[in-house]
């Protein structure tokens, strides 16, 4: 399936890729570093100032492949995209879901369920595998929090709300996040999330992640037809994916945050895969990304069970078809959006 394909990610200054008839190739100072069947690749990522010929660019978008431009630490800058594909129905459909209240906050708050959900799993991962017995302590008073909140969300008709619930357990979840670490705490001490920048090791690690999986959640919602910018849970704003963003919170914990803490944990990346950048911002270097990459390449292989299809996938498939899932909602052909558990 077209889904399952790899990713090319391009990381080195002043590479430059192009066409040669159905094959890409890879140089650098003019020296060929790699070829590959284009049919071979779903997408190609490129960090930085990396350089595309005009005749792969038109491929691309011909074909539909996924082309994105990221800065070298991983912000997203620039997507080129084919003519739009789908069923305008079915763009319509979405449009009209955000108009009425009752349906987007319906939406929504399965979401919000499925990513609290995930998460406590996490959390309650860390409390059985914990040696310290204080950190299985606060891992487990995080998990019982999450669960109350979870209990909320039936009765939560606000979509004002529904966010408040959900920060309240983002903050229970990252204030316990520190004891799912065992490296070396003077390295990867973690006291709550901080983005633009990350102001830590483990932040920094945390927001590459979340950068790649937000690239495939464009993709998988491109890819059924929907708009990727008009959200049910996010708010929507200019140049902001918000259904990506909506796709992405199911995930975030059982995929990005698991990674990032198995290379943590399993001294994959140290203190050398890190640089601090003017103004106190830490980010991962150049060996540090590729680290992170091969990782959450990995992590995609990995089968898990999908509960509502009730068959084994890869994990990098959970996306495509969580955005198949929501596009037969908003088409009538089911009756709610179900999330993802892991």
């Amino acid at each position: 399936m077209k889904q399952l394909l790899n990713t090319l990610y391009l990381m080195t200054p002043n590479m430059y890729a192009h066409l040669d008839h159905e094959t890409l190739k890879v140089e650098m100072d003019r020296v060929l570093k790699l070829q590959v069947p284009l049919h071979h690749l779903g997408g190609i990522v490129c960090f930085g100032n990396v350089m595309i010929s005009p005749g792969l660019i038109q491929k691309c978008a011909e074909d539909g492949r996924t082309l994105v431009f990221l800065d070298r630490n991983g912000r997203f800058k620039a997507r080129i995209e084919g003519p739009t594909c789908g069923n305008v129905l079915l763009r319509m459909a979405q449009y009209e879901a955000h108009t009425r209240a009752k349906k987007r906050m319906a939406i929504a708050r399965n979401i919000a369920a499925g990513k609290l959900q995930n998460s406590r799993s996490v959390l309650m991962r860390g409390a059985r595998e914990a040696k310290n017995p204080s950190d299985e302590a606060s891992l487990r008073d995080a998990s019982h929090h999450l669960a109350k909140i979870i209990k909320r969300l039936p009765d939560c008709s606000d979509l004002e709300a529904l966010r408040g619930h959900e920060g309240e357990a983002g903050r229970s979840y990252f204030y316990a996040f520190d004891a799912m670490i065992v490296a070396d705490k003077s390295i990867f001490a973690f006291n709550g999330r901080s983005r633009r920048p990350p102001r830590d090791p483990v932040n920094a690690t945390l927001s590459f992640l979340y950068a790649l999986l937000l690239s495939d959640c464009i993709s998988a919602a491109e890819g059924v037809g929907l708009d990727p910018q008009l959200g049910f849970l996010h708010a929507v704003r200019p140049g902001r994916p918000s259904l990506a963003l909506d796709l992405m919170e199911e995930l975030r914990s059982v995929l990005c945050d698991r990674v990032a803490l198995t290379l943590i944990n399993r001294k994959q990346i140290t203190e050398k895969h890190f640089e601090e950048r003017p103004g106190g911002a830490v980010l991962l270097t150049e060996k540090g990304r590729k680290k992170a990459i091969v990782a959450y390449q990995k992590r995609k292989q990995d089968e898990v069970t999908h509960e509502v299809v009730d068959r084994k996938m890869p994990f990098g498939l959970v996306p495509h078809v969580q955005a198949r899932l929501l596009a037969r909602m908003l088409r009538g052909d089911i009756t709610e959006y179900l999330a993802f558990r892991c």
